[in-house]
């Protein structure tokens, strides 16, 4: 029988542990619950909160399960479930908006296009599956950031590039901008990232009411625009193709 790794193994009892209730922990519960020396529980967990896996509350001292876990959890999902339960509606999207529709999800400090469907015309088009798009300035980023406390760190830490004179750099502006998101639920990039296209977006959940993507639609501003907003029948659509898939997932409340 191989070995195994006693402190990898200690380290997992102590996430099980603190996924196991509600409450938050002290050093001196772990320990005790655990049956470990005060100085290995510490030690493993300083190495824990360091990784992102747990966190402390800086006001009581006790832990908690870290952001860094819902990454893993949105890896575990699946991408490919997700981009399978996605295939009808955004293939209804591109056909009722007559637009590109992508499905992106966090990946390191950007947007992973995993899913893509081509405007429905006969226009010369790329495939832009695997394809990065940035945090900050795009309409699926900005809802990942806006939902998604690992991608929100992504981005605030990250460098927020200039790729227009439109593109909101500022970290005070961008925070204002993704409290604009969460209170309308999608959000939208008119030529903050590409001049002449305009984009929204909106949130993806699964069962726990974790965000697990975004899908979203891209267009030249003269068609997915009226005057300088984006067209409310587009944003209803890209709205109701998020909760649809999102319900696909077992998600229940919007």
């Amino acid at each position: 029988m191989a070995r195994t790794i006693q402190s990898l193994e200690r380290a997992a009892a102590v996430l099980r542990l603190l996924a196991g209730g509600e409450r938050r922990l002290g050093l001196s519960e772990i320990a005790s619950a655990l049956d470990l020396a005060k100085g290995t529980a510490h030690g493993l967990i300083r190495t824990l909160q360091q990784e992102g896996f747990v966190e402390q509350d800086p006001a009581t001292g006790r832990y908690q399960l870290g952001a860094e876990l819902l990454r893993l959890g949105n890896s575990y999902l699946d991408v490919h479930e997700l981009r399978a339960r996605a295939l009808v509606w955004t293939d209804d999207l591109a056909r009722s908006s007559g637009e590109s529709v992508y499905l992106g999800v966090l990946h390191q400090q950007g947007v992973l296009i995993v899913h893509h469907v081509f405007r429905p015309d006969d226009s010369r088009q790329v495939l832009e599956v695997g394809a990065m798009q940035p945090l900050h300035s795009t309409a699926l980023g900005k809802v990942l950031a806006a939902y998604d406390p690992v991608a929100l760190s992504e981005a605030l830490e990250g460098e927020r590039q200039a790729f227009t004179e439109r593109t909101v750099t500022g970290e005070a502006e961008f925070e204002v901008a993704l409290e604009v998101v969460r209170s309308r639920g999608w959000a939208a990039d008119v030529e903050e990232t590409w001049d002449g296209l305009a984009s929204v977006a909106a949130p993806i959940f699964d069962r726990r009411r974790m965000p697990v993507g975004a899908v979203g639609v891209t267009g030249a501003v003269e068609r997915v625009c009226e005057g300088d907003e984006l067209r409310p029948l587009l944003v209803a659509a890209v709205r109701d193709t998020a909760r649809a898939v999102s319900r696909d997932l077992g998600a229940r409340r919007f």
